[in-house]
Order: structure tokens, then C-alpha cells, then sequence
């Protein structure tokens, strides 16, 4: 339910946003672009949109903030949070042909937290009034017969909460919660839990920034956050770069001779829809497990990409600008120099930044491996340990890396092939 309120309120958010500054935009804009009579299909009309980025970035620590309830956010903006604090139920006993009524009082408190209270007083029948507590996002059964007169086992049973009649299964809503009867006849009250998510499974922003601060200033397990980061960024680009030098070579290869394609297609197609994580326990039996096969296993997540990549550059050539440079006496090397491989570089590029960003998903189950430092250590060893805002701060900067990386690549790409695009 929670997660359908989430999309819900994203996409109001999208669609506002889209109306307002499409508006503003079509009221301020005068650069030859928007002016453009034919946008669709025409790749230099259509750049992202810095507003649109920006808002986007927002809404999601807006969500965040706001499902975690962050005290960064002002109190109003938050989502109906857990209950907290005392209700009370009552319900109803039959024994012996007599019936009884008693009260429960319940004490709902944070997890951190373990509330002392006093016992309430009994009752003018056979059922006894009872007091229990339990901790947010949790339920607990109520040991309703253990002061009554009448036990369970004397015959006693519940039928009724708050004046509802009752069977084993049922659930009846109550102030702060609800009770449900168990198989046993034992009532299990479980508190509201609200829209926020629990901080086990979600913690607030503000506790993953103190957590970045911590881990920076004192490491984890032995080795700063920063050396955690350098190692899987060294492992990435190591196995990157291999790929790279290997595929790319091999892809051209297969875009201009008939034997190389007919001896390596089926070997590429075939490995291509493995996914890396398949290939670790071969990776282990052939390079253990030191950073080798680490390395390894990156190379291989990358050396395909690259090598279709390059295998489409070559392909994609417009066959007219081959005849163009053979009629002006060009050799097979000139045409390969200054027409094939600068008509194939914006394919590389693209396959570069896909390969590169699938090295960054493969390297968490490369450092699963007897790794000592990484980031992808660190996210499953906090992962076996429940500190989520580890493993949360372990994607973020895995996330701001590899994007980093990639608007590295673009630019690299901006300025070394100018002509993308344009034909």
C-alpha cells in the first residue's frame, strides 16, 4: 500500500512539474531550438532539461525525507507515522457458562526504547484486567488468561473484542492497532504502523549523512571509506580497460572479415546473455580467489559489450562513404584511419559507458568474494549485520562514482567525436 502512495505521489509530482515549467519555458525561451517546426526523431532538439533534473534529484530525497520521517523535512510534509504511545481494549471471556469482561492496556514505544510500568488493577470477576508493551512495527501476543481466575486451559476462551464477537482468524480493528485471534485463542495486537517505513528497512537521510561522516573519520574494518571506494574504483577500471583493449579490437575484426564474424558470432552471442554473477564459480576454480579473479570477472562483464559495440560501429559505416574514399584512391588502411574508425567511435562510446556500468553492478559480487576492502564488501558485510544505512551509503557512492564516470565519458565523447549525429 505504502509503495503504491509513493508512485502515486511521484507521478503527481512529474506531472506538475511537466505543466509548470513547460509553461515557464514556453514563455521565456526564444534559442533557435524551441523554434525548431520539426523536433521529433531530431536528436540535437532535444536536450535534457536542467529544471527537470534538478526537480527529479529533489522529489526522491523529498520521498525519502517524507516516508522516513527526517527532521530535515518540516513535520507537515511527513507521512503518517507508527503509532506511539497507550490504547486500550477490551474483551470479553466466557467460562463455565459465565461471561467476563477485562481491559488491556497496550504500551507502544520506539524500539530503542523498553518502557517500566506498573500492573493495573484486577477486575470484579473472573477476568483480570492485563497491561502489555510493544515496540513500534511489532506485534504481540496478549497472555490474557495468565491473572484471570479462569484459565484457558480451565475452559476459558475469548469471544468478543471491544463488544465484536470473535473466532479464531479474525481481526478487529482498535484504537492505535488492531487484535487478531489466533489459531490458540490467544489475541496478537499489532500497533499501526502508519506509511513511514521502519528504519531496518529504510533509515532517514540524516542518519546515512552521520553515518558517511563517521565512516570517513574512522574507517571500516580497518580500512578508510575512501580506500574501500579507491579498490572497487581500481578493480572497475582495470577490468574495464581489459575489455576494452580485448573487445574492441575483436569487435572490428568481426564487422570486416566474414571468417572472424562466422569463428567468434557464436561465441559472443552465446556469452553475451550470461550474466557475469554466473561465471564466479568458474572464475574461482580457474583464478581463486584473490584480485585476479576479481579482475577477471569484471573483463568478462566487459569484453562482450565492447566487443558488440565495436562490431556495430563497423557495421553501421555508411557503405557510400567507403566508395567515396576508394574513388578518391584512398588505401585500405587510410579507409580504416579516417572512415571507418571515427564513424564507428560514437558505437564504442555508447558500448563503453553500458559496459562500464554493468562492471559497477558486477563488482558487489566480485568483492563477495574473500574481499577485504571495496565498497561492495562493505555493503554485504553491513547487509549481514542489518546496518542498512551502510548498505544504503554503499550505493549512493557506488551510484555517484559510476555516474561521475559516465559524464566523464560523455565528455570524453563531446570532444572526441564532434561529428556524432550528424550524419
Amino acid at each position: 500500500m505504502s509503495g503504491l502512495i509513493v508512485l502515486a505521489i511521484y507521478v503527481g509530482i512529474f506531472v506538475a512539474a511537466f505543466f509548470i515549467i513547460s509553461r515557464i519555458a514556453s514563455r521565456t525561451t526564444r534559442d533557435y531550438t524551441s523554434l525548431k517546426t520539426v523536433t521529433f526523431g531530431d536528436e540535437s532538439a532535444v536536450r535534457p532539461n536542467r529544471a527537470a533534473g534538478i526537480i527529479s534529484i529533489l522529489t526522491i530525497f523529498l520521498l525519502w525525507g517524507m516516508f522516513t520521517g527526517s527532521s530535515l523535512l518540516p513535520s507537515f510534509l511527513h507521512a503518517p507515522g507508527p503509532f506511539v504511545g497507550e490504547t486500550s481494549f477490551d474483551y470479553t471471556a466466557e467460562a463455565n457458562g459465565q461471561s467476563d469482561t477485562a481491559t488491556v492496556t497496550v504500551i507502544v514505544h520506539p524500539r530503542a526504547e523498553n518502557p517500566s510500568f506498573n500492573e493495573p488493577a484486577g477486575g470484579d470477576g473472573f477476568a483480570k484486567n492485563d497491561i502489555i508493551s510493544v515496540a513500534q512495527w511489532r506485534s504481540k501476543l496478549v497472555p490474557w488468561d495468565k491473572n484471570d481466575d479462569i484459565s484457558k486451559s480451565d475452559g476459558s476462551q475469548i469471544t468478543a473484542i471491544d463488544g465484536q464477537s470473535v473466532n479464531p482468524g479474525d481481526t478487529v480493528n482498535v484504537t492505535g492497532g488492531s487484535v487478531t485471534i489466533s489459531d490458540k485463542g490467544t489475541p496478537n495486537f499489532k500497533p499501526y504502523n502508519g506509511w513511514q517505513m521502519e528504519p531496518l528497512y529504510l533509515p532517514a537521510p540524516e542518519t546515512v549523512v552521520d553515518r558517511t561522516i563517521k565512516l570517513a573519520n574512522e574507517g571500516f574494518r580497518g580500512t578508510s571509506l575512501y580506500g574501500h571506494l579507491g579498490w572497487s574504483l581500481f578493480r572497475v577500471v582495470a577490468g574495464f580497460l581489459l575489455g576494452a583493449i580485448v573487445g574492441i579490437p575483436l569487435g572490428y575484426a568481426m564487422g570486416l572479415s566474414n571468417w572472424f564474424r562466422g569463428w567468434f558470432d557464436p561465441i559472443v552471442e552465446f556469452m553475451r546473455p550470461v550474466p557475469p554473477l554466473a561465471l564466479i564459480p568458474l572464475v574461482i576454480i580457474w583464478a581463486g580467489i584473490g584480485e585476479v579473479g576479481k579482475i577477471i570477472l569484471l573483463f568478462l562483464a566487459a569484453l562482450w559489450i565492447m566487443a558488440i559495440a565495436a562490431r556495430a560501429g563497423v557495421s553501421g559505416v555508411n557503405i557510400s562513404k567507403v566508395h567515396a574514399a576508394y574513388s578518391l584512391g584512398a588505401s585500405k588502411w587510410q579507409i580504416m584511419r579516417y572512415v571507418i574508425i571515427p564513424n564507428s567511435l560514437p558505437e564504442i562510446f555508447t558500448g563503453a559507458r553500458v559496459a562500464m556500468g554493468v562492471c559497477w553492478g558486477t563488482v558487489v559480487a566480485a568483492e563477495l568474494v574473500a574481499a577485504e576492502k571495496g565498497a561492495g564488501m562493505m555493503i554485504m558485510v553491513a547487509s549481514k549485520f542489518q546496518n542498512t544505512d551502510i548498505v544504503l551509503l554503499g550505493i549512493i557512492l557506488i551510484g555517484i562514482i559510476g555516474f561521475g564516470i559516465d559524464m566523464l565519458m560523455r565528455m570524453a565523447e563531446k570532444y572526441l567525436v564532434p561529428w556524432k549525429g550528424r550524419g
